[in-house]
Parts: C-alpha cells; sequence; structure tokens
C-alpha cells in the first residue's frame, strides 16, 4: 500500500510539473483527487488494511493528497501569472491615439416644431392633453358632427378595425374626451399621431401628426380666435407676419375658416415660396359647432367656444424651408443632422 502512495504521488506530481496548460491541470486534479480518483480508491480500499495499520495508511494518504494539491496550487498560480502576461502583451493600448467620438443625437425636426407651438400656447394659458391613436368611430366622426354617410367622412378616410374602432383622422376626438370629462372654461391643444388614406408623396403620408385647440368658456366669439391666432403666427413666423381668413366649411364648426399668413419670406410681396401669392396656407378653425357642445354634455346656449387644427410637418416644413415632407420620416443623418 506504501509503495503504490509514493507511485500515485510522484505521478501525479510529475504531471502537474509537466503541464503548461491551466485546463490539464483541472483534468489532473479530478484524476487523482476526484470522487473516482487514484487516492480515492485507495480510501476506498481501507477496509482490507490490517486495523493496526489504517491510522498510518490514512495519515499517508492525506500527506500525498496535501502534495498534490500544494503542486496544484503553485503551477495554477505561475501559469495563471503567465497567462496575464501574455494577454497584457497583446492587448497593449495606445493611450497617445485619439479617441473615437461618440455620436450624439439631437431632436427630431417635427419635435422642435412641437416644442415650440407648445411653447407659445402654454403661455396663453393652454394645457397639453393627448389622446388613444386607436379611437372609436364615436369620438373621431359621430360626436363632431359627421354622422354615418356624411360626405366629410369620405376626404378624412382613415383605416377601421371594425365597424366600430377606427385609426383617428384628427386629434378632435381628444377634444371631445376633454369636453365630456371636464367643465368650461376649457384651453387645451391635442397633439398627436394621425391617420388617413393618402398615398405616398412630397405633401401626404397615410401617418402624420396635428396639433389641434379648442377653447370653451362663456361670451368666447371669432374674435377671440382671430387675436389667438393672430398672436400664435406672429410668435411662430416673426413679429410682420399678418393673417388672413377665407371662409370654409369643417362639419364640427361653424362658422369655418381657412388661415393663410403672409409669407415670411417675401413679406408678402410674392415670392417662389409662397408660389407669386404672398400668402402660406397654414391651418383650419372655426367655432365649435352647438351640435358638438351639446353631444359632449355642454349647453351652447351658456358656453360658446373656438377650435383650430394645424399639421405638426407642415409648420416643419414651412419653419425649415423643406420641400419634400418624406425627409422627415427617412432618418437620412445627412438630413437630420442640420438640425
Amino acid at each position: 500500500m506504501k509503495e503504490k502512495l509514493e507511485q500515485i504521488k510522484a505521478e501525479a506530481l510529475s504531471q502537474i510539473e509537466a503541464t503548461g496548460a491551466l485546463e490539464k491541470l483541472n483534468e489532473i486534479r479530478v484524476t487523482y483527487l476526484g470522487k473516482k480518483g487514484e487516492l480515492t480508491q485507495v480510501l476506498k480500499s481501507m477496509k482490507d488494511v490490517a486495523p493496526e495499520d489504517r491510522p498510518k495508511i490514512g495519515q499517508m494518504v492525506n500527506e500525498a493528497r496535501a502534495a498534490i494539491e500544494e503542486k496544484l496550487e503553485e503551477t495554477r498560480k505561475r501559469l495563471a501569472a503567465k497567462a496575464r502576461e501574455e494577454q497584457l502583451k497583446n492587448e497593449v493600448i495606445d493611450v497617445t491615439l485619439p479617441a473615437q467620438k461618440a455620436q450624439v443625437g439631437h431632436r427630431h425636426p417635427n419635435t422642435i416644431a412641437l416644442e415650440e407651438v407648445e411653447r407659445i400656447f402654454i403661455g396663453m394659458g393652454y394645457e397639453v392633453v393627448e389622446g388613444p391613436e386607436v379611437e372609436y368611430d364615436y369620438y373621431n366622426f359621430q360626436a363632431l358632427n359627421i354622422p354615418e354617410g356624411h360626405p366629410a367622412r369620405d376626404e378624412q378616410d382613415t383605416f377601421y378595425i371594425n365597424d366600430k374602432i377606427v385609426l383617428r383622422s384628427q386629434t378632435s376626438p381628444v377634444q371631445v374626451r376633454t369636453m365630456e370629462k371636464q367643465k368650461p372654461p376649457i384651453r387645451i391643444i391635442a397633439p398627436g399621431r394621425v391617420f388617413r388614406s393618402d398615398e405616398v408623396d412630397a405633401t401626404h403620408s397615410p401617418s402624420f401628426h396635428q396639433i389641434e385647440g379648442l377653447v370653451i368658456d362663456k361670451n368666447i366669439t371669432f374674435s377671440d380666435l382671430k387675436g389667438t391666432l393672430d398672436q400664435f403666427a406672429k410668435e411662430l413666423f416673426g413679429e410682420k407676419t399678418r393673417v388672413k381668413f377665407r371662409p370654409h366649411h369643417f362639419p364640427f364648426t361653424e362658422p369655418s375658416a381657412e388661415v393663410d399668413v403672409s409669407c415670411f419670406k417675401c413679406g408678402g410681396k410674392g415670392c417662389r415660396f409662397c408660389k407669386g401669392s404672398g400668402w402660406i396656407e397654414i391651418l383650419g378653425c372655426g367655432m365649435v359647432h352647438p351640435n358638438v357642445l351639446r353631444m359632449s354634455g355642454i349647453d351652447p346656449e351658456e358656453y360658446t367656444g373656438f377650435a383650430f387644427g394645424v399639421g405638426l410637418e407642415r409648420i416643419a416644413l414651412l419653419k425649415y424651408e423643406i420641400d419634400d415632407m418624406r425627409l422627415l420620416y427617412e432618418n437620412d443623418e445627412r438630413f437630420l443632422k442640420q438640425f
């Protein structure tokens, strides 16, 4: 038994000394010290040793185990240090080289325009309100005085989930939801994404953004609407900007109007930007129709109000002189870096 232990110890130490890989050390540990290792098998055969010799043999086994473990640890440290040294040689970093500059993004042109519009109206005492993009037909059409079969539904053709649920074609449903939940006075703007069944071209997209405004209070008149939009245009396009109201028709407002602003490029003289007219169309507006107030639970005999809506992309295209709406969605860094 003694000779066998000496042989096991010598073989283990010899293999450890000869190895040059950390992975190999673990194999040697398992071979000699594992559950089925050489020393473990010796311990299992202790039942065949005479009782008076067992303490001595047990001590010899422990001494052999301790010698092997000590050699394993010593070799592991040496090989680990060698591997670390090789790694440092192979992974040298030249700290004198210039670092790569981080790509830092910035706000999208749409976001810049939206924040400017929000700033203007918040300064007038308005609240920013949002609503769902997937909307009930009732809020998107019926509550806005557009019943089934109304011709205006063709102009605002949208995407239907089913016969009662649509992707909203304007943010006006947010106005209706606000009127249902909140008693006047109401002063809100409702920005958000909307959807219409339009072909993609330089000025149209099936998905775009709108900003709609609503004011409901006692004694609100068309003069209040004109004054509000006049101030909005001056803050957005410059103090010398003038506004022009042209009669129009919207089912949810009466009377209604389209609003033009004087060309901020030529001052209204006529240029390529305004196509020689001196005016640029920017939004639609009007006094809230009594039917819309009534359906939202507001007495039109006591309260009046006005509403307006402007395309966010329309503002961005005008303000930054972009000639193709598709550029806003193509994520071309050459374009976006200009802002």
